[in-house]
């Protein structure tokens, strides 16, 4: 593929950035910004901006696209002390907006549900005000799981479609489109209240109108908040950008998500899942006075 656009170019890490890096690895935890290897981070850490990831750095997914390691084999039990090790480090950052995602794991009973429920608890032990936005996976379809999360109450609960439901079998052969759909309107069907989001990754073989076509699916299920970005390859080993978006086609997509009646769009080359979060909530909140 040829060299990357300009617009991809990240700045030196800066001394909040290296003290971040350093907290988490002191405390153990994982950021998806390292796992994923996030085009943002330095940007984002740098505006103390993270993105805790539990369960551990091993997937049961084996998603093409994803820099995350995938389990083979048995994967590590559940580090119980994780959420309080999390909990501090939010303490020692002074966040008011926390994003928590995780890794699938398939092996649990649960999915992780219990995990993303303490983690949250524990967080706003220190205090109610800090607004928590989680990321989950589909939990395979377990409504019990969902229903554990929402009853903890967060104030966004995203879960990523990812990609268009013609390259899933290729992309996210664990993953199931029509499943990814339900869990968002399942979501809002239990809590009409809560705020849902979902994420989309352009550059992957995609064409606008399957792109459109899945704005719409998720429109149809209920999401609020939509993002889309452009894909960039890990390594050599996963798979191939097949094509970098131009900065009109993001604002197109942005402009038709807002015609589609999504409350917030944020669509543009260097846009990630859980990227500006805490900007995009407030704007949704702005939307909804």
């Amino acid at each position: 593929m040829r060299r990357l656009p300009a617009w991809f170019r990240q700045d030196i890490p800066d001394e909040t950035t290296l003290k971040i890096i350093h907290l988490f690895s002191e405390f153990g935890l994982n950021s998806v910004c390292q796992e994923a290897r996030c085009p943002n981070i330095t940007e984002c850490f740098k505006n103390k901006e993270v993105t805790f990831m539990i369960l551990g750095a091993s997937c049961t997914r084996n998603c093409r696209f994803c820099a995350v390691d995938k389990s083979e084999g048995a994967v590590r039990p559940i580090d119980k002390d994780e959420p309080y090790r999390i909990a501090e480090v939010v303490k020692i950052l002074g966040l008011s907006y926390v994003v928590i995602t995780s890794v699938s794991r398939d092996d649990l009973p649960d999915g992780g549900a219990g995990q993303f429920v303490k983690t949250l608890e524990l967080i706003h032990g220190l205090n109610k005000d800090i607004k928590i936005e989680l990321l989950i996976p589909d939990f395979q379809g377990k409504i019990s799981s969902v229903e554990c999360i929402l009853a903890a109450g967060p104030d966004v609960l995203a879960h990523n479609i990812e990609t268009v439901r013609r390259l899933y079998a290729e992309l996210r052969p664990k993953a199931d489109y029509q499943l990814s759909l339900n869990i968002l309107s399942k979501i809002k069907e239990i809590n009409p209240r809560i705020n849902t989001k979902s994420s989309i990754i352009l550059g992957l073989g995609e064409s606008r109108e399957e792109v459109i076509g899945t704005m719409e699916d998720l429109k149809k299920h209920c999401c609020d908040i939509l993002t889309l970005g452009q894909y960039l390859a890990p390594s050599v080993n996963h798979y191939p950008v097949k094509e970098f978006i131009s900065i009109e086609q993001f604002q197109e997509y942005q402009d038709t998500g807002i015609r589609m009646g999504f409350k917030v769009v944020f669509s543009g080359p260097k846009v990630r899942s859980s990227y500006q979060a805490q900007e995009l909530q407030k704007e949704l909140s702005l939307c909804t006075i």
